[in-house]
């Protein structure tokens, strides 16, 4: 029901009007419509009006990506990132669900990472085609949207503190997706930089 009432609410805007705004490539190939946008670092296909989804593999897109993916379309605004990154709680309504979020992903990025920092940075390049940031004692900022970036941090722990993390957004984020969105997005990135450790 999500991905219907994200579809009909896409369906009824114009195609060159979102892609301006989200970032996204509009064009015309062979007398259709495509919509195309780099998607945690895999390029995603959609074809309009129908919005089905392809992507370069082959692969299916899965059915939570396809409606995260409309709900940016359908929620991007066309302004540009601020630069000023706030914490998972900061985002209005967010607080609903931050223990939630804790558990499901910043609590699981720690433990995998805190013991060994590095590994996040090269595991996040490989998967996400990551940049190293400087904020903590190991950061990566993943560009999961053409508007969103998502930065990972960790801070070594010692013999007297436990190690720590946290996940840091550009605020521009709370005008696009909602709290449940952004939560859903973060574990995309999260869970198979995890896998990939194991």
């Amino acid at each position: 029901m999500a991905l219907e009432i994200a579809r009909k609410e896409l369906n009824s805007r114009n195609p060159l009007h979102f892609c301006r705004l989200s970032g996204a490539l509009c064009k015309e190939e062979d007398g259709a419509t495509i919509i195309r946008l780099t998607f945690l670092n895999r390029m995603i296909t959609i074809s309009w009006p129908d919005l089905l989804f392809y992507q370069d593999s082959n692969k299916d897109v899965p059915i939570k990506e396809r409606i995260l993916i409309l709900h940016y379309l359908n929620g991007s605004k066309g302004e540009d990132l601020t630069g000023e990154l706030i914490a998972y709680q900061d985002i209005p309504s967010a607080r609903f669900y931050l223990d939630a979020f804790n558990r499901r992903v910043k609590y699981p990025l720690i433990n995998a990472f805190g013991d060994e920092p590095d590994q996040l940075s090269l595991l996040a390049k490989e998967l996400f085609g990551a940049n190293i940031s400087s904020i903590g004692d190991i950061s990566v900022q993943i560009q999961a949207l053409p508007r969103i970036p998502i930065t990972l941090v960790i801070w070594r722990g010692d013999e007297e503190v436990s190690s720590d993390g946290t996940i840091l957004f550009d605020t521009s984020i709370k005008d696009i997706l909602s709290a449940e969105d952004i939560s859903e997005l973060t574990s995309m990135i999260v869970y198979p930089l995890i896998a990939k450790a194991r």
